[in-house]
Parts: structure tokens; sequence; C-alpha cells
């Protein structure tokens, strides 16, 4: 009896090599909240270099997409402040709009695209 052949190691795929500049620009879109100009930055990244970089373009958007359905969010519980339920929310959303565009940030100067979870995808 003949017996199969092993299969072959596998390694992982090797990861697109990004330039520095477009890995700042994706970086910066993340944590364009922390550095106060929230939508604006995203939003003329993404405009700007969609033609040139689709890594760039991919993060902006992701970005955009994110601190977009972060404001609408926050703006449903502004009603809900008279219920006094409003107050604890909008702490949760704002600790974790931190702690997520961090970790995007982090995929980001890596190379990667991150994937906000419960984000509305307004713009593709």
């Amino acid at each position: 009896m003949d017996t199969p052949p092993l299969p072959a190691p596998t390694t992982p795929p090797p990861r697109p090599v990004v330039a520095s500049n477009d890995r700042l620009w994706a970086v910066l879109c993340h944590l364009s909240a922390l550095l106060g100009v929230g939508l604006l930055l995203p939003l003329i990244v993404y405009l700007v270099m969609k033609q040139d970089s689709h890594y760039v373009a991919a993060n902006a958007r992701e970005a955009l997409n994110f601190h977009l359905s972060i404001f609408l969010y926050s703006l449903c519980c502004i009603p809900l402040v008279i219920v006094l339920i409003g107050i604890p929310l909008l702490i949760v959303i704002g600790i974790g709009s931190l702690i997520l565009a961090i970790l995007a940030a982090l995929k980001a100067s890596e190379g990667g695209c991150y994937r906000y979870p419960l984000t509305l995808r307004l713009v593709s």
C-alpha cells in the first residue's frame, strides 16, 4: 500500500509592503478623534488618497464609518439623558471608541486594516 504524500508545510502569505507614509496617514485617520479633528481628517484623506493608495483609502473609509457611527450613537443617547440612562451609555461609548481607535491605529501601523465592530457601513 502506498501512503499518501505528506502535505507541504503551510506558511502564512507574506503581508504586502506598505510605505511608511501610507501607514502614517492610516494611523492618523484612526486617531483623528483624539487629535480633535474627528470626521474631517478621515474624510479629506479618503477623498484625496482613494485613487493613490488602496491601503490608505480602506483605513480612512473604515475610520470615517466608525466616527459617523459614534456620532449617530451619541446623538441617540442625548434624549436618554433625561431618563438618566443616557449618561452611562455616553460614557461607555466614549471609552469604547477610545479603545477601539487605539486598537485600529496599532493594526494600521502594522500594515493591516481593522474592521470596527458595531459600525454602520455608510461610506463604501
